[in-house]
C-alpha cells in the first residue's frame, strides 16, 4: 500500500515547526542575513522545542526518529531562512557519521553533549584545493603512541567557531588514496586548533562558515571511528542521511518563493489587472508549483528508503540533484516576476535567490550528483 500522508506525529512536528518558523525564524531572517550575526537564540529556542537532533537514538538523548521527520522539520525552517536552517541542520551532518560508526562510548560522549545542552558540531572534510575531490585531501593524522597527531587545513566548514566538536576526515596512509583515509572525532577544544575568520558568502549569511587549521593537534586513539583505512565511506555514508534533508531545504525555499510570487502577482497590476492573469506570469508560477511537489516527494522518498534500512544512495542524489537545480530555477524566477522590486533588498525574493545558490554546491555539487547517480545506473545496478 502506498501511503502520501503523515502520520499524527509527523503533522505535529509539522505544525511545531511552521509556528517556530513564523514565530522566530522569519521575523529575525533580514537582521541575520543582514549583519551576518549567528543565530544562537535561535538555535538555543529550537533545541529547547526538540526540534534539533531528532535524529539523536534514544539511547544517547535524541528523540530518534528518523530522516523524513528531518525532512518534514527543515523544509518548515528553510521556509524561513535557509541560512538559519543550515546554522541548525550543520549537527545532523557533523553526527552523522558518529551515529553509523560510532561505537557506544563515541555515542554517548559525542552524541550525549549535543542532546544534554545546546551544543554544535561541525563536519570537516573539504579543504583549499579538495572539495568534490576528496582524494585531493592533505590533512595527515600520523599515529603516535597511543594517539593520532594531526595536521592540515580545512575549509567551508559550517558551524567552525561554535562548535563543541568536529568530524575530521584525515590521511593515516595517502599511498592508499581513499581507503588511507580515517575519519576521526577532534574536540574544539583541542591545543594546536586555528579558526580562521568568516567568510562573507552570497547568501545563506546567518551559517557561520570558516576555515580550520589544525597544527599537531593530538587527540586520542579511542576518538578514531571505525578502523583505519574507514574514514572515506564513513564520511560518504553521512551524505545518504543528509542529503534527503538538504533537499527539504530547498523545497522550503522554494515553497516561500513561490508565496511570495502568488501574493505579489494577484496584488500588482499593470493595464488594469492584476498580473497573474496574464499566462506568461500565470505560467512561471505553475512551474514552480509542479516542480516544488516533484522535489518534495524525491526528497520524502530518499528519506523513507534510508528509514527502511535500505540503501538510498542513487535516491538521495536524485533528491540533492532535482531540488538543487529546481530551487534555483524558482528562485530566480521569482525575481522574475517581481521586476525590478525583485532586484532590490526591500524585497525578500532577491535574499532568496542568494540563498538559493548554495543548494547546487555544497554537500555534493550538482555534478556530482549526476556522477553518482550515473555510476548507480551503468555500475551497481
Amino acid at each position: 500500500m502506498i501511503n502520501f500522508s503523515l502520520s499524527d506525529e509527523q503533522s505535529q512536528l509539522q505544525g511545531l515547526a511552521r509556528k517556530f518558523t513564523q514565530e522566530e525564524i522569519i521575523p529575525k531572517a533580514a537582521h541575520h542575513d543582514k549583519t551576518g550575526e549567528y543565530p544562537i537564540e535561535i538555535a538555543k529556542k529550537a533545541w529547547a522545542l526538540g526540534l534539533m537532533n531528532t535524529h539523536v537514538p534514544e539511547a544517547f538523548g535524541g528523540l530518534g526518529l528518523g530522516v523524513l521527520e528531518g525532512c518534514v522539520i527543515t523544509e518548515e525552517f528553510a521556509y524561513g531562512c535557509t541560512g538559519i536552517a543550515t546554522a541548525m541542520e550543520a549537527n545532523t551532518l557533523a553526527s552523522a557519521p558518529v551515529i553509523v560508526s560510532g561505537n557506544d562510548d563515541q555515542k554517548k560522549e559525542f552524541l550525549g553533549r549535543l542532546t544534554s545542552e545546546p551544543l554544535f558540531a561541525a563536519y570537516c572534510v573539504t579543504e583549499p584545493g579538495a572539495g568534490s575531490d576528496v582524494s585531493g585531501i592533505r590533512t595527515l593524522a600520523k599515529k603516535v603512541g597511543s594517539d593520532y597527531v594531526i595536521n592540515g587545513s580545512k575549509m567551508w566548514i559550517t558551524n567552525a567557531s561554535v562548535a563543541n566538536w568536529y568530524f575530521v576526515l584525515a590521511y593515516t596512509d595517502p599511498s592508499l588514496k581513499h581507503k588511507g583515509m580515517s575519519g576521526f572525532i577532534v574536540p574544539a577544544d583541542a591545543s594546536g586548533i586555528t579558526v580562521g575568520k568568516k567568510e562573507w558568502n552570497m547568501g545563506q549569511r546567518a551559517s557561520d562558515t570558516r576555515g580550520i587549521t589544525f597544527e599537531n593537534v593530538k587527540i586520542p586513539e579511542k576518538y578514531r571511528l571505525g578502523k583505519e583505512g574507514d574514514g572515506f565511506k564513513i564520511a560518504m555514508s553521512a551524505f545518504d542521511h543528509t542529503r534527503p534533508t538538504i533537499a527539504a531545504g530547498a523545497v522550503g525555499l522554494a515553497r516561500r518563493a513561490m508565496d511570495e510570487s502568488i501574493q505579489y502577482a494577484t496584488t500588482r497590476k499593470t493595464f488594469g489587472q492584476p498580473i497573474a492573469s496574464y499566462q506568461a506570469i500565470s505560467f512561471m508560477i505553475a512551474d514552480m508549483a509542479k516542480d516544488i511537489e516533484a522535489a518534495r516527494l524525491l526528497a520524502h522518498k530518499a528519506a523513507w528508503t534510508i528509514d527502511q534500512g535500505k540503501r538510498n544512495t542513487k535516491f538521495a542524489a536524485f533528491a540533492k540533484a532535482f531540488a538543487a537545480d529546481m530551487v534555483m530555477k524558482v528562485a530566480t524566477d521569482a525575481v522574475q516576476v517581481f521586476g525590478g522590486y525583485g532586484y532590490s533588498e526591500e524585497y525578500p525574493v532577491e535574499k532568496l535567490m542568494r540563498d538559493a545558490k548554495i543548494y547546487q554546491i555544497y554537500e555534493g555539487t550538482s555534478q556530482i550528483q549526476r556522477l553518482i547517480i550515473s555510476k548507480e545506473i551503468f555500475e551497481r545496478s
